[in-house]
């Protein structure tokens, strides 16, 4: 609890620098991309905007990530992050579509643009979302800061963009290029914006983690000595980076008491092999039915059924 501790302190150290340069760099985006005539200038800056906003939302879900479980929240606020992820990619996919919409009239509209403006505001958004990317890319394991990492990844590229696209309307005259250059960042914002949402809603979801393989699962589970069978085997995230598991284990008739050691070794090849800390196990000494409370995913064998299900304890192995 102290390294999460540790590490949600600067994370929010991270997260504040971010927002303050991110402020900055959006008043002054808009404000000389007004002067320069520059759709593509103000997209940035409306995206920036949507960067705030990430940055804000994170802060907050990374707040909340660090407070304890209560009888009300009894897994805490683990999910925070992705929900905060989850409403980030919303907000994108939104801008994207007010930018494509804005580039479509200027297209019919054009306006004359001053590139050397544009070039020198853009330089300096590179710069900043470089470096506020490459501080959170430490932290980019989590989904909730990755999507911010997203954000100021893809503002970094869009800016650059905007250089290039600066250098051909200053050499070519072409002022077309600057309503192109907005429809190629919001189809990257709705690129990022599309991965994020489908995997925060496969976690709220409680979809089996994308890392992990059921089957593999069950068959370290199985090689443990002493268990005959595992079946209704559920693993899901708590939140972006942890993972638990629930599932029911057929042994051996045996004393509660001699059990100890299978769950010892299950709980190992957990932790070990799939990083799976958090753990509900259930033994029994026959196999289970579906009609009889069971809710098991497709297995590649079924179990064998019988008339009464006979569970021999509820056994939980918890690792912090």
């Amino acid at each position: 609890m102290h390294m999460v501790a540790t590490s949600s302190g600067k994370m929010q150290q991270v997260l504040k620098f971010s927002l303050a340069a991110t402020f900055c760099y959006v008043v002054a985006t808009f404000y000389f991309g007004l002067r320069a005539h520059s759709l593509a200038l103000i997209s940035e800056a409306g995206h920036n905007v949507s960067d705030m906003l990430a940055i804000v939302l994170s802060f907050v879900a990374v707040y909340f990530q660090t407070r304890p479980a209560t009888d009300e929240k009894t897994f805490g606020y683990q999910r925070a992050g992705v929900l905060a992820a989850f409403v980030n990619a919303l907000t994108l996919i939104v801008l994207a579509g007010w930018i494509a919409i804005a580039a479509l009239h200027r297209f019919a509209a054009p306006e004359p643009v001053q590139p050397k403006l544009m070039m020198l505001v853009a330089a300096a958004g590179v710069l900043m979302n470089g470096c506020i990317a490459g501080l959170l890319w430490k932290f980019s394991g989590d989904v909730n800061i990755r999507s911010v990492f997203l954000h100021m990844l893809g503002d970094t590229l869009s800016t650059a963009a905007v250089i290039a696209g600066g250098a051909g309307i200053l050499f070519t005259g072409l002022t077309w290029i600057d309503p192109v250059l907005s429809v190629i960042i919001a189809g990257m914002i709705l690129y990022s914006s599309a991965g994020i949402v489908r995997e925060t809603l496969h976690i709220l979801l409680e979809g089996t983690p994308r890392n992990l393989r059921l089957n593999e699962i069950r068959a370290s589970m199985q090689s443990v000595s002493g268990v005959l069978n595992v079946h209704d085997l559920h693993v899901w995230s708590l939140g972006s980076s942890s993972h638990a598991l629930a599932s029911h284990v057929t042994i051996a008739e045996m004393p509660v008491s001699d059990c100890g050691s299978i769950l010892e070794g299950i709980n190992n090849a957990l932790r070990h092999d799939f990083q799976i800390h958090h753990t509900t196990i259930q033994f029994e000494t026959t196999g289970c039915e579906t009609t009889h409370g069971c809710a098991a995913p497709p297995e590649p064998e079924a179990p064998s059924g019988h008339a009464h299900h006979h569970h021999h304890g509820h056994t939980h192995g918890h690792t912090h």
